[in-house]
């Protein structure tokens, strides 16, 4: 049977998803977990392979599972060998043996935090930018309204990005001040390696006032990465959701 889990997890003692040779990742952390459960070696793949350091919230990945068992078991027998690794499986639930966490979804959306204050971060140490100055949200909001729609993101696109074409529609891009931080929400039904991080480094230009919003439609036009700003660090990314015709209680 397939399966469909729904994950959320810490990423900052992983080194990404995808699973390494050397190094920890989530991918490993949750077949390890199913192999002691059920006994069986599984492929686990998810809708978006996070880098290293980057969250989830909302994370989606599939499995194919031979043992005979429920949702509710899967769920709580898999977080249990999980222990105490930073992954948790929030449900799961049996799919359609065509449904692919990756192929089959429409949209994925990612939050990105920002902290911006005089104090150093520390209770949301590892989960946020910490910024020591406080930021011009109606401008960075302004400037991301200018990157909305279908573009060439070269200017915004990793060096090693292996992306057949730069071109990507970007469905939305807000910029808001959530108490003490600021969230930069963005979606789109798929992005450019490091491209949400490099939006956000380019944005975090005009909160500080180096940038003036009208100067990101130049950035966009470039074309060139070296006109965008710093890639953001990855310790403030969170993917949130990943959306599929059929929604997760709908398989």
């Amino acid at each position: 049977m397939r399966w469909r889990l729904l994950l959320e997890y810490d990423g900052g003692g992983f080194a990404g998803w995808q699973r390494q040779e050397n190094a920890p990742s989530v991918q490993a952390a949750i077949e390890v977990a199913v192999r002691a459960f059920s006994g069986e070696t599984v492929l686990v793949q998810a809708a978006g392979r996070t880098d290293a350091g980057v969250h989830a919230t909302g994370q989606v990945a599939h499995l194919d599972l031979a043992k005979q068992t429920t949702a509710t078991t899967l769920r709580d027998a898999v977080n249990h060998h999980l222990k105490p690794q930073p992954v948790a499986v929030l449900a799961a639930e049996p799919a359609a043996a065509d449904f692919h966490a990756r192929f089959s979804a429409r949209g994925r959306r990612y939050r990105y935090r920002i902290l911006d204050r005089r104090a150093p971060a520390v209770l949301q140490r590892g989960r946020v930018w910490w910024v020591p100055r406080s930021l011009d949200v109606e401008a960075m909001n302004a400037a991301a309204q200018r990157l909305i729609g279908r573009h060439d993101f070269t200017s915004f696109r990793a060096a090693a990005c292996q992306a057949a074409s730069p071109i990507k529609t970007l469905d939305r891009l807000e910029v808001r001040r959530v108490e003490s931080e600021v969230w930069i929400e963005a979606a789109a039904r798929s992005f450019l390696h490091h491209q949400v991080r490099n939006l956000v480094g380019t944005l975090h230009f005009v909160g500080v006032g180096k940038w003036v919003p009208e100067q990101v439609s130049a950035v966009l036009a470039a074309r060139d990465r070296r006109a965008a700003g710093p890639t953001a660090p990855p310790e403030g990314l969170y993917l949130t959701g990943v959306d599929y015709d059929l929604p997760v209680g709908s398989s």
